[in-house]
């Protein structure tokens, strides 16, 4: 039965801005009425708008800007909580604490100034405690992986993640301060924003590649009233997926590491297409043609097809067992064919080691080979790799350093062993190569967007080529990054391909919003994460505070007088707190932090 919009309306306010609502107060049809709601319904007022009780007692804060509603089902619940949660004045100004909302759940409470505002506690990415960050210009920042979320609206404001946190109205009075929450927000550490639907007679937008960049890019337009057509065009067997748990989780399936499941894409009219290879790009024509011999037309197009393993020119590459690792099938076949059986690793960087991680204590032996000196060493330093390397080795990993692969050799077919460069003989049953990617751009060779001349796609801040319509983003890109003055770089994160695709969205839909975001990453192996940030290519000094043999230090990257990056083991939340230095432009210079590591961290 349709219920009138003014009705509905009335619903709606008792519902949501009413703070002491109850199942009573409704008429009896609407007690736990669940009912789609779209942008033609309602008057496009965003169900996030919040109001702000100061710690004086004065009202802050206004409606957030109006989005699109979201089509996707929005259950109105009755069962709503309200809870004293602390004193007016336990918290500082900057401060923040996870606290109990009466048992039915946690909310971050943070203290802004004279505003008290409280969001849902944990990470929409892989659950961090959002009270061990760090509270920064009106975000706080996830202390593992670096997202960071709008302390007023819970918004996601910087990735690793797509999704939001919850926001709850806080209010303060005779002393106290009260969260009213919804108990089910509060049992949810995740909020997707609203999303509008597509309609007839808007431009499309065409995207290849199918990984974070892209997904952040669709969500980004939908979220931002794009009501155009938009395709995605992958030559995965599989929708956008986690990709970087490949190398962590090696017999993961594919369903269990999506980024959003088929029905998310499909109830916000994106068109996913997978086995759906690109041959090459028309932009005079603005048409793309795909490797079965169809084509689409695009109005707008985002490149975003990321990178593709290298292959070494070596003899018996082709062997059977000898494998590169870039899909989940290839992760699950290598996880079968190691198990119990002698695996050479060649290289030892974040793939290489993190399969040697998750396959010590599956496989029979395991070697690694690399020309350097220990493990990481380009990114993190000797002092750093020196550590990760003792961790394998007290695992049953054995490495082979500054020795090349020279061959595989095989029997039947097979690989039986792997020479190296120094003549070594190891046996081999299953090889992996490890040894970086190189930009998937082929198809680009006649396309008129400028490359360089390793196959990477220079771009501006917006994310535009120098095709008139066309974008690039993720690891394909060299773009500007602000911490180093603008200069073109290219870097493969996966928190900074998110960063690519929504700029990339934005410029689509006329909002230019520059990219300036930080670059940040980390490895996990037996359990234990090593984050880092900044940009450190050329840095001539590393300073280690903390204990290197019990695992638990910082590592500050210097590039003369200037801290270009910071890494950590079990010394959080120094890596987030160096992220929000680098995001404010402030630098940290070496003489502050040769005695004390922390005695910048009172200038964020």
């Amino acid at each position: 039965m349709a219920i009138p919009r003014h009705s509905l309306r009335l619903c709606l306010k008792s519902i949501v801005f009413t703070s002491s609502s109850s199942s009573k107060q409704l008429p009896p049809s609407l007690i736990n009425f669940k009912q789609t709601v779209s942008a033609s319904t309602l008057s496009g007022r965003s169900s996030r708008s919040s109001c702000i009780l100061r710690a004086d007692g004065q009202m802050s804060g206004s409606q957030q800007q109006s989005k699109p509603v979201s089509t996707t089902p929005v259950t109105m619940a009755t069962d709503k909580i309200e809870a004293v949660v602390c004193d007016a004045d336990e918290l500082k100004s900057g401060e923040m604490k996870e606290v109990d909302v009466g048992g039915a759940g946690t909310a971050l409470l943070v203290r802004d100034g004279a505003d008290y505002y409280a969001i849902g506690p944990k990470c929409s990415h892989y659950g961090a405690p959002l009270s061990k960050g760090v509270l920064c210009n009106g975000r706080v920042r996830c202390p593992w992986h670096g997202a960071c979320f709008n302390v007023k609206t819970g918004d996601i404001e910087e990735f690793p993640g797509l999704d939001s946190v919850p926001s709850f109205k806080v209010e303060v009075s005779d002393g106290k301060v009260k969260i009213h929450a919804d108990k089910a927000a509060l049992a949810n550490t995740k909020y997707q924003k609203s999303m509008c639907k597509a309609a007839p007679g808007n431009k499309n937008v065409v995207i290849i590649g199918g990984g974070p960049a892209s997904v952040a890019c669709v969500e980004t337009l939908r979220q931002e009233g794009f009501q155009g057509d938009i395709t995605i065009c992958t030559k995965d067997k599989y929708i956008p997926y986690d990709r970087i748990k490949l190398s962590k989780a090696m017999d993961i399936k594919p369903d269990a590491i999506a980024l959003r499941n088929a029905d998310f894409y499909k109830s916000n009219d994106i068109t996913v297409k997978t086995d759906c290879e690109v041959k090459s790009v028309d932009t005079s024509n603005k048409s793309v043609s795909f490797v079965d011999g169809s084509s689409s037309k695009y109005d707008t197009l985002m490149i975003a097809t990321g990178g593709q393993p290298r292959v070494l020119p070596i003899p018996g590459v082709d062997l059977q067992n000898v494998f590169s690792l870039r899909t989940p099938d290839d992760a699950n076949k290598i996880a079968e064919a190691a198990n119990g059986k002698n695996v050479v690793i060649i290289g030892s960087s974040f793939i290489g080691m993190e399969v040697a991680a998750y396959l010590a204590d599956k496989a029979k032996t395991l070697s690694v080979v690399d020309i350097i000196k220990v493990p990481f060493q380009l990114a993190l330093g000797e002092k750093v790799g020196g550590v990760l390397q003792k961790m394998h080795e007290e695992k049953g990993v054995k490495f082979h350093f500054e020795a090349g692969i020279k061959e595989f050799i095989g029997q039947n077919g097979k690989l039986s062993e792997a020479v190296l460069s120094n003549g070594t003989k190891i046996p081999a049953d299953v090889a992996i190569l490890g040894v970086g990617v190189v930009p998937a751009t082929a198809f680009l060779k006649d396309s008129g967007i400028k490359m360089t001349d390793r196959g990477f796609v220079p771009v501006n801040e917006n994310m535009a080529t120098d095709q008139a319509d066309v974008y690039a983003a993720g690891d394909i890109v060299e773009f500007p990054l602000f911490t180093v003055g603008g200069t073109n770089v290219n870097i493969q994160h996966w928190q900074m391909a998110h960063a690519h695709g929504r700029t990339a969205a934005y410029s689509i839909m006329g909002k230019k919003q520059p990219i300036r975001s930080v670059p940040y990453f980390w490895t996990v192996q037996y359990g234990k994460s090593v984050r880092y940030t900044g940009y450190g290519p050329g840095y001539d000094d590393v300073v280690v505070h903390g204990d290197l043999d019990d695992m638990k230090f910082v590592a500050f990257y210097t590039k003369g007088e200037d801290v270009v990056a910071v890494a950590s083991l079990n010394f959080d939340p120094i890596v987030s707190q160096a992220a929000e230095m680098f995001q404010a432009g402030k630098k940290i210079s070496k003489s502050e932090i040769k005695t004390d590591p922390k005695s910048w961290v009172s200038r964020l």
